[in-house]
């Protein structure tokens, strides 16, 4: 019986965020194509599907599409826990159609921005001609823009407590690293924070205060 329960409770919450666990069970697929593949092959394939300069000039809603199908690099489990814990309880909150557009706004905003501010430095000498065919795909821009848009899913009062936290997390690798993928995830973050008008409507917990004053009145 409580296995059966379980299985009913997963079973509810998979389908709850039906956009996640697609788009999830996808990155599984390709995931298990790339262990498939010779290393010199996947290199290749995956340039193909990067959201890289070069690709970007001649096939820019391909590439914008076809990078947000492909991990590159770390074990497909992490990001199911990943996408569990932030991407599925955004859909819940906002529904289908308006987590989708934060994913797509942070996706397609900070692969634009970061890929501009690199031709930036290509063309004056901070980066070399190489760069417009870096490899750069992968969902991190629009999961950093829906961790971040989550922050009007907190509670006021530990609300500034989790963009600090969020704004450090993202923030510090800019800051040590800076790299063209720092500044699109930092970018995606600040474009999730922008997304509070997708989220009027779809208001977060209130505060225990709040609610208490409620009850008084």
């Amino acid at each position: 019986m409580r296995i059966t329960r379980g299985f009913r409770a997963v079973s509810a919450y998979v389908r709850s965020a039906p956009g996640t666990y697609v788009w999830l069970g996808i990155l599984f697929v390709t995931t298990v194509a790339l262990h498939h593949m010779s290393p010199g092959f996947e290199e290749e394939f995956l340039r193909q599907r990067s959201t890289n300069i070069h690709e970007l000039s001649s096939n820019p809603v391909r590439v914008l599409v076809s990078s947000a199908m492909w991990i590159d690099g770390g074990p497909w489990l992490s990001y199911a826990v990943l996408y569990s814990l932030f991407h599925a309880q955004a859909e819940r909150w906002l529904g289908t159609v308006r987590w989708l557009g934060v994913c797509v706004a942070a996706h397609v905003l900070a692969t634009l921005i970061s890929e501009g501010a690199l031709l930036w430095g290509i063309r004056h000498g901070m980066a070399p001609e190489s760069a417009v065919n870096s490899l750069d795909i992968g969902v991190s821009y629009a999961l950093a823009g829906v961790v971040a848009v989550l922050v009007y899913r907190i509670p006021r009062v530990w609300r500034y407590v989790y963009a600090l936290v969020v704004l450090v997390v993202y923030g510090v690798p800019l800051v040590t690293g800076r790299t063209f993928t720092d500044l699109g995830h930092f970018t995606a973050v600040l474009i999730g924070f922008g997304c509070y008008p997708l989220v009027r409507g779809r208001a977060g917990p209130r505060d225990p205060k709040e609610t208490a004053g409620a009850v008084k009145g």
